[in-house]
């Protein structure tokens, strides 16, 4: 993995229409011009949902809607942050002193993310070298994005990596990608997200044309060339699900936390330091389908209250919520961990067998890969619950219209669909589900052209210099 930086750009920025509209806002706005333009692209993840956390590798690809932020940097000490979006208000605070509500996943909060994680990092690298970054400089910063917010394709996620970029870009650190995405996932964190790090990862990481097998511990990225004969379409439900602001996401991932106790109990491990499913196979050293059957013999199907937790651990009901539960799960009252650890270990091997698929590029191709994004979308419905009713019949109608395979994308509960279809149906595809799903009922009030493309792999993070 190469260790350099993302790229750096010289644009003539009158010959970039949207780059040309957001100087002149950020000229009506701030009485001045741009010093330079960080963008960050939102992220289709084709296989692999919601197994990042628990330590498996990922499939996504960048899409081409991203945040794009034109930066300041002024000499006092405030940072002034404004979007294009009027729904969006105004904030300013002191750089110096950055305070994240958790409880509130308001816009400006996510550029907080990634502006503090930088910050908190390079204090942490400069104390080492006896000085601090005592005074931070302040910036106006106008933020643009065109990711359908809350849709699954990572709009918020975006906004953490590029405000991660503007911070790294005004102070003049040297940071790679590796480490630009590794520090944006962890502040994600401030704000109360328990992610596992895909997002930020392919937002630095992509390459236009080519998806990317996204592997953790150690971070690292290999290119996966997506057959020819067919195109992603992604398709919005239309139902938003605001990460942060639900805490599905975080039960879930207590639950494959809570599941990776009790199956390293069960086999004998040092239960009490293992965190997540990949560290018991690690361990173990067996295989993912070996995994499932011991899932089966280990767990059971029904829920598991805390008290019996806690009787299979060994541990007080206050040692769980003290020195295992996060804070923001200590008054759930059923965990499905059975389901949980089915579904992550049998996504971890389809993402396998999707590359193994890609890379040998058999004359069926397009039908396999369709096949495992149909079982991907059973597992995540039946498996670890976190479809809707609007996304299973979307999923059903692009598949009834050509879609070899189709599934939700990202964490769920609302936002996208991702579909493989043959190139050859695709013009026929996009109008079929555009009658069915979106103008038979009012989504078509909300339809726009965000809600229905075809996409292809793009680009990473950039910075983009006025040439």
């Amino acid at each position: 993995m190469a260790t350099e930086g993302p790229a750096t750009r010289r644009v003539r920025v009158a010959e970039h229409p949207r780059l040309m509209k957001l100087k002149e806002m950020f000229n009506s706005k701030f009485g001045s011009i741009p010093k330079f333009y960080v963008r960050a692209p939102g992220r289709v993840n084709i296989i692999g949902e919601h197994i990042d956390y628990c330590g498996y590798s990922v499939l996504p690809m960048a899409v081409e809607q991203d945040m794009l932020i034109a930066v300041e940097p002024v000499e006092t000490q405030t940072l002034q942050l404004a979007n294009t979006n009027p729904l969006y208000p105004d904030f300013s605070t002191n750089a110096n002193n950055i305070q994240i509500d958790k409880t509130k996943p308001l816009w400006h909060n996510y550029f907080l993310c990634g502006f503090k994680g930088i910050q908190t990092h390079g204090n942490s690298l400069w104390k080492k070298e006896h000085f601090g970054l005592s005074n931070l400089t302040g910036m106006n910063c106008l933020v643009d994005g065109n990711i359908p917010p809350s849709s699954g394709l990572s709009s918020s996620s975006a906004l953490v990596c590029c405000a991660g970029l503007v911070t790294v870009t005004v102070l003049g650190m040297n940071l790679s990608k590796v480490e630009l995405a590794e520090i944006c996932a962890k502040s994600e964190r401030y704000i109360g997200t328990e992610g596992g790090g895909m997002d930020q990862s392919i937002s630095f990481l992509a390459e236009e044309g080519t998806a990317k097998l996204i592997e953790f511990s150690p971070l690292r990225a290999t290119d996966v060339k997506l057959p020819s004969g067919a195109v992603f379409v992604i398709a919005n439900s239309c139902v938003e699900m605001n990460k942060a602001a639900t805490s599905h996401f975080n039960i879930r991932v207590m639950e494959c936390r809570l599941a990776a106790k009790l199956l390293a109990k069960y086999k004998g491990l040092q239960w009490d330091k293992i965190l997540r499913l990949e560290e018991v196979q690690a361990k173990l050293g067996v295989s993912l389908e070996e995994m499932l059957g011991i899932v089966e013999d280990a767990l059971h199907p029904s829920p598991y209250s805390p008290e019996e937790v806690c009787r299979c651990l060994g541990i007080s009901l206050q040692e769980l919520r003290t020195q295992v539960l996060s804070p923001n799960t200590q008054n759930v009252l059923i965990f499905k961990l059975y389901q949980r650890a089915k579904h992550v270990y049998s996504e971890a091997a389809r993402v396998l067998q999707f590359k193994k698929i890609c890379e040998e590029a058999p004359d069926n191709t397009v039908q396999l890969l369709g096949d495992l994004m149909n079982q991907s979308h059973v597992s995540c419905r039946d498996m670890y619950e976190c479809s809707c009713p609007e996304l299973d019949q979307l999923v059903d109608i692009c598949r009834k219209f050509g879609a070899q395979g189709s599934r939700l994308t990202g964490a769920g509960w609302g936002g996208c669909t991702v579909s493989i279809v043959p190139a050859d149906k695709l013009s026929s595809f996009l109008a079929n589900v555009h009658e069915a799903y979106y103008q038979r009922s009012d989504r078509n009030l909300t339809f726009e052209k965000q809600s229905l493309f075809a996409t292809k792999p793009g680009g990473g993070a950039l910075v983009f210099l006025e040439a």
